[in-house]
């Protein structure tokens, strides 16, 4: 079971007392007082976006806090304040328009994430005083809703199986009122979930389709489907143990739409939201499914497996084809599944494959309205051949080594109607390296950017 969500920096009701941090642009550096301008030159400081200074009184106590930032505050812009400032009650000295505030709080509230359920922080972090403006539910949903995500791409698959993102899952359906079920094992070849099962059964934590729907029966349908591999070994084809390494992540795709779901649920959008998570470990036993076997598909194709670690199509494929049958207003699925998306892309660039093109344009738009943003990559039909099979309807793989990302979201696009407004998202769900905000670790790419898109279409 999912511990405490890790902390975030604290925002608090106006006080007395709070510091005044002080946004500085770099070409108005002019612009400050004299006595905090030589103070600023005396101490080197020129500033650069994202650094930050502190100005003592006359009697040397803490009086004001300088940050650099861009001519346009970001969502970044305060996030590394809360690891750095002294324990205190601060506000921001600026009137900001009413989006940039709400960006303000939430950057200062994730700058204070910290995955701590093994290793406890001491420290107790500042304060910030809410920004006049901000919106206070926005901020703080998608602040709760991302580090949720990271908390359980940052977990261990030993405390992080099947079982365990069902209950993280069940966890959030609850709590919001929404119905859950679960389907187990066995029980998915009886309900005709076979992919699902294949690349599951070799693990000793069974396999399991995750399913919650919420809100009106009559609203616009909205189907959520996040890859849930909590860990992955490659099956038979066996990762090298370079790549093996930080397999715990596999399933960021399932992470990263409980934490949309969570946000969409919080806010009342007014939609009915089903989400589906197909939940396995892709382990080797005598049990695994082999190179060259042939699997039935919930839609009734065959599938010859030319690569067990190709595992994450096989199960999505499977859930794409039960969210489909319910012809959803909109299909959207997330998933960590090709490295070649991150050769082309890095780790920061969700790859966004969609069969609409004004859905596309509606995501891109909001990736880039909120500083998350996604790239699009194209679904090329002359390489669906490259995917053919003699024996079955198509392999999970290509022979070539070209194209890997496309060629698996176009595995997938086999099994979404045309009819159908669908996108897929391959993501990273990991931070590198640690910035402002973003410590290194799991990460929710693509999360906000999909809420300021429902949000727009939904709210």
């Amino acid at each position: 079971m999912l511990g405490a969500m890790s902390d975030l920096a604290p925002l608090v009701e106006p006080g007395p007392a709070a510091v005044p941090i002080t946004p500085v642009k770099k070409s108005a550096f002019e612009s400050l007082g004299e006595v905090e301008r030589r103070w600023a030159e005396a101490a080197g400081y020129t500033g650069e976006s994202g650094k930050h200074l502190l100005v003592p009184d006359a009697e040397g106590r803490l009086a004001r806090v300088l940050v650099g930032v861009d001519d346009e505050p970001r969502t970044w812009a305060f996030a590394a304040l809360p690891q750095a400032l002294p324990q205190g009650t601060y506000r921001i000295d600026a009137t900001l328009a009413p989006e940039a505030a709400t960006r303000a709080a939430l950057g200062w509230a994730l700058g204070g994430y910290r995955f701590d359920r093994y290793k406890k922080r001491d420290r107790k972090l500042p304060r910030l005083v809410w920004p006049e403006g901000a919106d206070r539910g926005e901020a703080m949903r998608l602040a709760r809703g991302i580090a949720f995500a990271r908390d359980l791409v940052n977990t261990p698959a030993e405390d992080m199986g099947p079982a365990e993102l069902a209950d993280a899952a069940r966890s959030i359906a609850e709590r919001r009122g929404a119905r859950c079920r679960e389907i187990v094992g066995e029980a998915l070849l009886a309900e005709n979930y076979p992919a699902i099962h294949a690349v599951g059964r070799a693990s000793a934590r069974p396999p399991r389709l995750i399913d919650f729907t919420w809100g009106p029966e009559d609203a616009p349908k909205v189907t959520l489907v996040g890859k849930g591999v909590c860990f992955d070994s490659g099956g038979l084809d066996l990762k090298p143990s370079s790549n093996m390494r930080l397999m715990k992540k596999d399933m960021g795709g399932a992470a990263t739409v409980l934490g949309l779901a969570d946000a969409v649920m919080d806010a009342g959008l007014r939609l009915r939201l089903r989400v589906l998570i197909p939940a396995v470990e892709n382990a080797v036993s005598a049990n695994s499914f082999r190179p060259l076997d042939v699997i039935r598909t919930r839609k009734g194709l065959a599938v010859e497996v030319g690569n067990t670690d190709a595992e994450g199509r096989l199960i999505l494929c499977d859930a794409l084809a039960e969210a489909d049958s319910e012809k959803p207003s909109l299909l959207v699925d997330c998933a960590t599944l090709t490295g070649a998306a991150r050769v082309a892309l890095g780790p920061d660039l969700p790859a966004l494959f969609c069969n609409d093109d004004a859905l596309a344009d509606e995501l891109l738009a909001a990736g880039r309205r909120v500083e998350d943003p996604l790239w699009r990559l194209p679904l090329w039909q002359p390489y669906r051949k490259l995917l053919d099979s003699k024996v079955a309807d198509l392999n999970n793989v290509g022979e070539s080594s070209f194209a890997g990302a496309i060629l698996a979201a176009l595995y997938l696009e086999a099994f979404v109607s045309k009819e159908t407004p669908w996108a897929h998202l391959d993501l990273f769900a990991w931070n590198p390296r640690a910035r402002p905000g973003r410590p290194e670790g799991g990460e929710a790419y693509a999360l906000r950017a999909l809420y300021a898109a429902l949000r727009a279409r939904f709210a």
